[in-house]
């Protein structure tokens, strides 16, 4: 009796764990009620999310650095790579002690309302200012809140860190209140410039179309809204890259040089595009530990 009870007890704690080790899914906007299912159903991401979310990872509390950040996956604002690029690193960051938002933001359909090419930027600055107000109850420090983006969540990520106080939505309630910067920004592989000749990529296309929009462009072009108090960065990007050129942070590089913000640029010979956490055989399996280096330096 006394055993059965014992291995009873046993399970119900495996369990507890097993619950605990689950992201916790967080809505961005009022009046939306989600359940805690994954983020993503497909093997690439969420092709449309009408409720845009973010997935809390937590580390273990004896690993905890008080330190947050938001995780971006790219997929050229068309679909959102959770399962390659967004989820690994979540998982790898929580491991490290980070305590990790994965954002699944809305997508952009210019075809049929041009002014939905704001949503990801919208639901990017609504996250950091859930996070920044959570930071207590979360176990973390609120001026210690990063962002991370890949390719086309890099150039995310590059805008909520060069323009967090562009009014993207409309107030909704008093987190809007909260300054949305960023306090260090990590862009992976990122889409940066919008003007031609780098106005090619998906994630051009799927904001402003196949015609030129130069009346706004240079708003959405990292390079050229970099200034002085933006968050330090970390640059990542392979030589070989055809599908969002090295240019892209060539650019931000000699913008950042120019504004005098404090940045560390890692150009990889090769590896391509999309690499996520590292494609093997090639030296962008380093880069999780070269952020993990350039972050010691940030403290």
């Amino acid at each position: 009796m006394i055993k059965n009870y014992f291995l009873f007890i046993c399970a119900l704690l495996m369990t507890s764990m097993s619950i605990s080790a689950q992201p916790i899914n967080i809505a961005l906007w009022p009046n939306e009620h989600l359940t805690n299912e994954s983020l993503f159903n497909t093997n690439v991401g969420k092709q449309d999310a009408k409720a845009p979310m973010m997935a809390l990872y937590q580390p273990t509390q004896e690993n905890n650095k008080h330190i947050a950040i938001l995780v971006l996956s790219g997929g050229g604002y068309a679909h959102e790579a959770l399962n390659k690029e967004g989820t690994p690193t979540a998982k790898w960051l929580k491991k490290q002690g980070f305590t990790v938002f994965e954002l699944l933001y809305r997508l952009p359909n210019i075809k049929e309302n041009s002014d939905s090419r704001y949503d990801p930027f919208a639901d990017g600055q609504r996250a950091i200012r859930i996070i920044r107000a959570s930071a207590e109850k979360y176990g973390y420090n609120a001026h210690k809140i990063g962002v991370l983006g890949f390719s086309a969540g890099g150039h995310l990520a590059g805008i909520l860190s060069t323009r967090w106080n562009a009014h993207f939505y409309p107030n909704q309630d008093v987190l809007d209140s909260i300054s949305a910067r960023p306090d260090f920004t990590a862009l992976l592989y990122p889409v940066v410039h919008m003007e031609a000749p780098l106005n090619t990529t998906h994630a051009y296309h799927s904001l402003f179309g196949h015609r030129s929009n130069p009346s706004i462009e240079a708003d959405f072009s990292v390079d050229e809204q970099v200034r002085p108090n933006m968050p330090p960065v970390f640059l990542s990007h392979a030589e070989d890259d055809q599908t969002a050129p090295i240019l892209h942070s060539i650019l931000l590089e000699h913008a950042l040089q120019k504004a005098h913000v404090p940045y560390q640029f890692y150009r990889f010979k090769n590896g391509g595009h999309g690499w996520g956490l590292g494609k093997q055989g090639t030296d962008t399996t380093a880069w999780p530990h070269l952020f993990l280096d350039w972050f010691q330096t940030l403290q």
